[in-house]
Order: structure tokens, then C-alpha cells, then sequence
């Protein structure tokens, strides 16, 4: 099968499952409404499909959806088959997807580093020009002073 009908055919199965989460159609207890279905692995041979499931929640509940959605796979494989008209469904296999909240953390460490830096430069042009870097209230200890 050619690679984009593999792309095709993960995304058609990634807005199902989405769609089952949100319409609460997969009656586990474990699956949460806040999980999201970043994308889906279809093999060439469609024989398996890897299914990246992620939160913002905390990763236990996480790792919780993702054996709710496991111990489902073969209602939701079952549920989507009738749907989609192909010769062989994929067997679904979910996986924990923490790039999201990785990315999240890697982006705000970034911040945090361009932030310091920014002070840091500010601080050595302060003492280069001879004069104290001003902190937030050292206004209000100058006329204090006066």
C-alpha cells in the first residue's frame, strides 16, 4: 500500500478513536475525555498500528488511559472496521506520547535561560556604565534616603 494511503488511513483511524473518546463511546472507566490521539502508525502490511495517546494530566493517568484504551482495542478495532471499508484492519497497539508536555518543558527551560540571560547582560552593562542595575522597590529606598 502506498505511503499516503498509509498517512490516509492512520489519520481516518486517529479521528475515530478521538471521536469515541469524546462522544464517551469506550465505556472504561480509565479513559479520561481529556486524552488526545496525537497520530497513528499504520505498518505497510496493515497488520498493527501504533496509536500515540497523550494528556496534560499527570503521567499516571496517562498510563491508566492507555491500559483502559489497550483492554478496549478490540471494541474500538471491531467498532471502526464497520466503518471503513478495508480488507485487513490493523491490530491496535497504544502507546504513551509525553513529546507534548516534553516539548512544553523544553520550551519554557529555553524561556527561562533567555530570560536570565537578558539579566545577566543587563547586570554586566550596569556595571560596566558604572551605575547599579535598578531592582523593582530601589525607587522607593532612594527617595527614602533623600
Amino acid at each position: 500500500m502506498g505511503q499516503y494511503r498509509l498517512l490516509k488511513l492512520g489519520e481516518q483511524i486517529r479521528g475515530e478513536i478521538a471521536n469515541m473518546i469524546l462522544r464517551a463511546q469506550i465505556k472504561d472507566p480509565r479513559v479520561s475525555n481529556f486524552l488526545t490521539i496525537n497520530r497513528v502508525e499504520v505498518a505497510k502490511d496493515l497488520a498493527h498500528a501504533k496509536v500515540y495517546v497523550s494528556t496534560f494530566m499527570s503521567e499516571s493517568e496517562l498510563n491508566r488511559g492507555v491500559e483502559g484504551l489497550t483492554s478496549a482495542a478490540g471494541f474500538i478495532q471491531s467498532s471502526i472496521a464497520k466503518k471503513l471499508t478495508i480488507r485487513q484492519f490493523p491490530h491496535l497497539h497504544f502507546v504513551a506520547d509525553t513529546s507534548i508536555r516534553d516539548g512544553y518543558e523544553m520550551a519554557k527551560k529555553l524561556e527561562d535561560l533567555v530570560k536570565s540571560d537578558a539579566e545577566a547582560s543587563a547586570k554586566a552593562a550596569a556595571q560596566v556604565s558604572g551605575t547599579a542595575p535598578e531592582t523593582p522597590g530601589s525607587e522607593g529606598e532612594q527617595s527614602a534616603n533623600v
